[in-house]
């Protein structure tokens, strides 16, 4: 018995458990964030609703688009529902870790049904699963068109700023 002990304790201390490089870890995070906008475009609610941390605030490209997770995913559901989603291409994604590799933020380039849009998050590990805390959506505009987009959402902005 005292060998078998003995032997699991030398086999523990010189065989360490690898932890992941950044690299490999950027690489994992860039995989789940493909899966997340995969699930939204085959209309997996469970996958895409559960990747998000239960704390989670979706971002979206109106003004009164501030979403806690549970009220984004009834917002989501009819669209699942009727299989009409969005689906998002990854045209570009930057991921940044923290020194502990348990906090990383993104921001990525999207092709989408609205043109080129930047999504933007945080994701973060908890128990060993990562979670997406945050997530904002915007469209993007190039800076010489910001004239005709200013005038054309001047009204709704105006109706929204009241409303405060």
């Amino acid at each position: 018995m005292k060998y078998i002990l003995a032997l699991s304790l030398f086999i523990s201390c010189t065989n360490p458990v690898q932890k992941p490089t950044k690299s490999d870890l950027v690489k994992s995070l860039n995989s789940l964030m493909n899966k997340w906008h995969k699930d939204a475009a085959e209309a997996n609610l469970n996958g895409y609703i559960g990747f998000m941390d239960s704390t989670c605030r979706y971002i979206g490209t109106d003004a009164t688009e501030n979403w806690k997770r549970d009220e984004f995913a009834s917002f989501c559901k009819p669209y699942f529902d009727k299989k009409t989603t969005w689906d998002f291409k990854t045209v570009h994604r930057t991921i940044q870790l923290n020194a502990e590799n348990n906090t990383a933020w993104f921001d990525e380039i999207l092709d989408t049904h609205m043109g080129t849009c930047r999504g933007s998050g945080a994701l973060e590990n908890s128990n060993g699963e990562w979670k997406l805390m945050q997530y904002v959506l915007s469209v993007a505009i190039p800076n010489e068109n910001m004239n005709a987009v200013k005038d054309a959402k001047h009204d709704a902005d105006s109706v929204y700023i009241s409303r405060r």
